[in-house]
């Protein structure tokens, strides 16, 4: 009888732990559907409060190009010469004075550019200004555009990889479509459309990676986060296909400003230039250099003569050799900071030059040569003009 009430009892404590137990830590199947719909619920309103928000400031933009390419009549007859070519693209409100930010390739070498609001307001516009070394432009509607609010831009600096970001544009002319992921990698290098007088290309720095779906026609909208401001103008995706891969990159907000405020002042951009070319140090080059395996910089393998990095005596490459099947010259400097500031990469130094320095400010390069730290103080230039691909 006493077993009996003991085993009673603990049964008893039992129970009543365990009702504890599923009053206050274990939530029922009903209760965590409840909860994850609440989620759901809340990432759907953001949603839609961010589209209702920026979608008015979002304009579809049709140019026309003159091409003179043949073009296969419809209608079964002989094709005839086309005197026009049309383009499609994106961009957004960027003050009150009617001025759209979009990219460069949109609106390069058009000849009338047509703007499309969400409420299907049309209006005629105006190029204000193209920078092809950030891929921006600038346009002007010719109208009444103050009911439109402009976009605000974010500090792209306080990016981080898991950031939301999301994208509204007009993809293979759907006007208006909404696209999200996130932020998937910072600092990217990616080629812009003007070239330098070897034939190389000149690069963007400091692009977003994203994975939000993007395809032609989103070019020149806007990237934002999850408060609604511009993070970047998405200007290009790698594929294969040209179309969405995940990988896409976009122009970022601080540099979007930083050109367009130029480009609405002036109608023209002048970046420095320091006239190398060359790259990052990887394990190979190290070795042929002999410098320790760890060490870290932008590998002078050219230098353009007659550029400012001539003039201060920056020196490339001297001797060729051969690294998994690639010529690569030899023997040049190694850029290890610019002002004080480390360069690990070459993008490093290419992200400063473009954000940081003006034409005739002069720059301090710290450089390895023949295993030496020594500085070296360089005048920029501005950078010739440049041809297109």
């Amino acid at each position: 009888m006493l077993n009996r009430i003991k085993r009673s009892s603990l049964s008893a404590l039992l129970i009543l732990l365990l009702g504890i137990a599923i009053g206050f830590g274990i939530a029922s199947p009903a209760r965590m559907v409840s909860g994850q719909q609440a989620v759901a619920d809340e990432e759907t309103q953001l949603l839609r409060d961010i589209y209702a928000k920026v979608n008015p400031s979002v304009v579809s933009i049709t140019v026309r190009i003159p091409a003179g390419r043949v073009q296969p009549n419809p209608f079964g007859q002989r094709g005839g010469v086309q005197p026009f070519a049309m383009a499609a693209g994106s961009g957004f409100v960027y003050d009150t004075a009617g001025h759209i930010v979009t990219n460069a390739h949109v609106v390069q070498g058009a000849d009338q550019v047509e703007v499309t609001f969400s409420d299907d307001t049309m209006m005629r516009a105006k190029i204000v200004g193209i920078d092809l070394d950030s891929d921006l432009a600038v346009i002007q509607v010719q109208g009444d555009a103050s009911r439109y609010k402009p976009l605000v831009l974010a500090n792209s600096d306080e990016l981080a990889v898991g950031d939301r970001a999301i994208a509204i544009g007009n993809p293979f002319e759907r006007a208006g479509t909404m696209t999200q992921g996130i932020v998937s990698g910072l600092h990217r290098s990616v080629d812009a459309l003007a070239q330098t007088s070897s034939g190389g290309s000149y690069t963007i720095p400091d692009a977003v990676q994203t994975d939000a779906a993007l395809n032609p026609g989103n070019s020149g909208g806007p990237l934002l986060n999850n408060r609604g401001e511009v993070i970047g103008v998405n200007e290009q995706i790698a594929s294969q296909v040209q179309q969405s891969s995940g990988v896409s990159f976009a122009i970022p907000s601080n540099l979007v400003k930083m050109i367009a405020d130029a480009l609405i002042k002036d109608g023209k951009v002048t970046h420095s230039w320091l006239g190398i070319s060359g790259g990052t140090l990887t394990l190979d080059l190290n070795e042929q250099l002999n410098l320790p395996p760890d060490t870290h910089g932008a590998y002078v393998g050219t230098v353009q003569p007659n550029s400012p990095a001539a003039k201060a005596g920056l020196k490339g490459g001297s001797e060729t050799t051969n690294v998994n099947g690639n010529s690569l010259p030899v023997g040049g400097d190694v850029i290890v900071a610019v002002d004080k500031n480390p360069v690990r990469h070459f993008d490093d130094l290419t992200s400063y030059l473009f954000m940081r320095t003006k034409v005739g400010q002069t720059i301090t390069l710290t450089v390895l040569r023949d295993g030496k730290q020594q500085d070296i103080q360089v005048t920029l230039g501005a950078r010739p003009t440049s041809r297109t691909s």
